[in-house]
C-alpha cells in the first residue's frame, strides 16, 4: 500500500488520507477532468416518505435512521470531494430536499437511496415526472433482490407507466464518458463484504437500468443489486482496507454517472 504521488493523476477513488493499491491507482480517466470547467453540481439527496410514515408507525431518534438518509453525510462529502478533486467541476455543498420543494428545480440531478421503501404522493408523482421530462436526471441507489425490485417499480411506474425501464450496459457512453469501466460493478455494501459476498436478499447479478426520454437520454438511472452508497461512505475507512478495491469502482461509476447527466 501506498500513497499516490501528487503529480500523477489520480482516480475518483483517492482523496486526502485513503491509501490506493497500484492496479487501482492505474486507473485514469480517460478524459481530462477540466473538460468540465462551467458546470456546476450539487449532490441533492431526496427525503421521501415510506411504508413505515404511511401508517403513522414511523418513530426515530434520528434523521439518520429513516431509509431515505442511509450513508449520509458521509456518502455525499466524500463523492462531493472527489469530483472536485478530479474535475473542474463547480461543486456546492450537498443538501436534502423533497420533491415538493421549489428548490428540486435548481438541480439537474438528484439520488434517492434504498428505493424499495419509496412511497410517493400524487403531487411528488407529477413534480417528478416533470422535472425528468425537463432534462433532470435521478438516481436511485441501494436496493436489492426481486422484492424490493417489485416494490421500486410499483412507485416508477405511477411516474413514468408508459415507458419501459432499459439495460444500459457498455458500450453505453456512460462507461466511458470519464473513466473507462468494461463492465457495471458490483459494490458489497459494507455488511457483505465483511460476510465475505458481494450481494445480498437474492439480487446475486447487478444491473445499471434506466428510462429513456424521447430523445433516448437516461433520465433515470437506477442502480440495483448493488451498494455504491456504502462504496463512497466507507472510503475513508482505514480498519477496512480490503474494501478500497470496491470504493474504487464505486467512485468511477457514480463520477461517470453525475458527468453523463451533466452532459446530455
Amino acid at each position: 500500500m501506498f500513497r499516490l504521488p501528487t503529480a500523477l493523476r489520480v482516480t475518483a477513488a483517492m482523496a486526502v488520507g485513503v491509501w490506493l493499491t497500484a492496479e487501482v491507482a492505474a486507473q485514469i480517466p480517460v478524459i481530462d477532468g477540466t473538460k468540465f470547467a462551467g458546470l456546476k453540481w450539487t449532490f441533492a439527496r431526496i427525503k421521501y416518505g415510506s411504508f413505515e410514515d404511511t401508517d403513522g408507525g414511523a418513530s426515530r431518534l434520528a434523521y439518520w435512521d429513516e431509509p431515505w438518509a442511509i450513508d449520509a453525510p458521509a456518502a455525499e462529502q466524500n463523492l462531493s470531494r472527489r469530483i472536485k478533486s478530479v474535475t473542474a467541476i463547480e461543486v456546492g455543498d450537498p443538501i436534502v430536499i423533497t420533491l415538493e420543494d421549489q428548490k428540486l428545480w435548481e438541480h439537474p440531478w438528484i439520488y434517492i437511496v434504498e428505493p424499495s421503501n419509496l412511497v410517493l404522493k400524487d403531487i411528488e408523482v407529477t413534480n417528478l415526472r416533470q422535472f425528468l421530462l425537463r432534462g433532470g436526471t435521478l438516481t436511485f441507489d441501494d436496493f436489492h433482490g426481486p422484492y424490493e425490485w417489485e416494490l421500486f417499480e410499483r412507485q416508477i411506474k405511477r411516474v413514468f407507466p408508459d415507458r419501459e425501464i432499459v439495460e444500459i450496459a457498455p458500450p453505453h457512453p456512460i462507461y466511458s464518458c470519464f473513466y473507462k469501466l468494461d463492465k457495471y460493478p458490483q459494490i458489497p455494501g459494507l455488511g457483505s463484504f465483511l460476510q465475505g459476498r458481494t450481494w445480498e436478499k437474492g439480487g446475486f447479478t447487478a444491473h445499471l437500468r434506466g428510462i429513456l426520454d424521447d430523445k433516448g437520454r437516461p433520465m433515470v438511472l437506477v442502480n440495483w443489486n448493488t451498494d455504491m452508497g456504502d462504496g463512497v461512505e466507507w472510503s475513508n475507512a482505514a480498519e477496512y482496507p480490503g474494501y478500497i478495491k470496491w470504493t474504487a469502482q464505486a467512485y468511477q461509476m457514480l463520477i461517470n454517472e453525475v458527468i453523463y447527466s451533466l452532459t446530455h
